[in-house]
């Protein structure tokens, strides 16, 4: 199968090398000319030297989509930019959204973006604990193929599976895709807990609590309470929380040690989708009335400068109530 990859990033190049090894024949499209043109001459992404890109492997900036399936890892702030380009180029091929994030300006799912661009395009979401370091090294994990067309889904199943890479697949794909979203926010709360030197206890009611603001929000955007609690959902939360190669814990950490954004961001030098995303959904919290208390807090530490400490205590001196799962 002739496969083009959006995006020759971590997660980009891992997905591509994945498929290559499973026979199929890929191009990887990156949108940077520089960062193209240094994916050619080294064969490597540079934050995952120890994974040789085949020379058969085609990298190119040419935008071309003459292939049977498109598979999306372009970061969220790209998605419809780059489907703009491809709308008049697009025949009928499944397309696999790998994307984890909001349209910052619509709050749009990343699907929901290329579905506007391109109405009748046919998507699969692909999402789940999975970060490029490790699925990149052949270490094992499970992720989720949603859709609600049951052929895609499976077809995307098939193709993906191997003996470390192990595909579920679920109908939920505003649920998959919501959970692949928020769990950012909440992971950067976990590492601000971490830079604030709190214990696991903290981190473990953290998440909790967090996560019953991933389903109260999401089951009111029409996913299912369930998915939440399913790899795509709390599968990625955990991960993404814990991980010394998540971007967002790690963002998140510095924020907490006392860091500015700016400074947080330079020293990481890699996308951190949950700042954008923690700003949509803030100001979407807003909006819909939907409570949401800790991504409230992470966005005033973020974009108001709040001091991180402070906004614990005002986590936890909250009107006391009780527990609730968010629905």
């Amino acid at each position: 199968m002739n496969i083009t990859v959006l995006g020759g990033g971590t997660w980009g190049v891992t997905l591509g090398v994945l498929l290559y090894e499973k026979g199929n024949a890929i191009k990887i499209w990156e949108f940077s000319k520089d960062k193209g043109e240094l994916l050619r001459k080294n064969r490597y992404e540079p934050n995952l030297p120890w994974l040789f890109i085949p020379n058969e492997i085609d990298i190119t900036d040419e935008f071309k989509v003459d292939c049977d399936l498109i598979i999306s890892c372009l970061p969220s702030w790209a998605v419809r930019e780059v489907f703009l380009k491809l709308k008049n180029l697009y025949k009928d091929q499944l397309i696999v959204s790998c994307t984890k994030g909001f349209e910052e300006e619509t709050f749009l799912r990343p699907s929901d973006v290329i579905k506007e661009v391109i109405p009748q395009a046919r998507t699969v979401v692909l999402s789940g604990p999975s970060h490029a370091e490790e699925v990149s090294r052949k270490i094992p994990t499970s992720v989720v193929s949603a859709s609600h067309n049951e052929k895609d889904r499976v077809f995307t199943q098939r193709l993906f599976s191997n003996s470390y890479f192990r595909v579920y697949t679920n109908y939920d794909i505003i649920g998959v895709e919501l959970g692949g979203g928020l769990k950012n926010i909440i992971a950067i709360a976990g590492g601000i807990s971490d830079g604030l030197g709190f214990g696991d206890n903290t981190k473990a009611a953290l998440l909790c609590r967090g996560m019953v603001e991933m389903i109260r929000l999401g089951v009111s955007l029409g996913g299912s309470k369930e998915t939440f609690f399913g790899l795509s959902g709390m599968g990625d939360l955990i991960v993404t929380s814990f991980s010394k190669h998540s971007r967002n814990r790690r963002f998140g950490e510095l924020l907490g040690k006392g860091h500015k954004k700016e400074d947080a961001q330079k020293e990481i030098n890699m996308v951190i989708e949950g700042i954008k995303t923690t700003r949509a959904v803030y100001e979407y919290s807003l909006k819909s009335n939907t409570e949401m208390p800790i991504t409230n807090e992470v966005y005033k530490i973020i974009f108001e400068e709040k001091e991180p400490g402070l906004a614990c205590k005002e986590l936890l001196e909250r009107k006391l109530k009780e527990e609730d799962y968010g629905v």
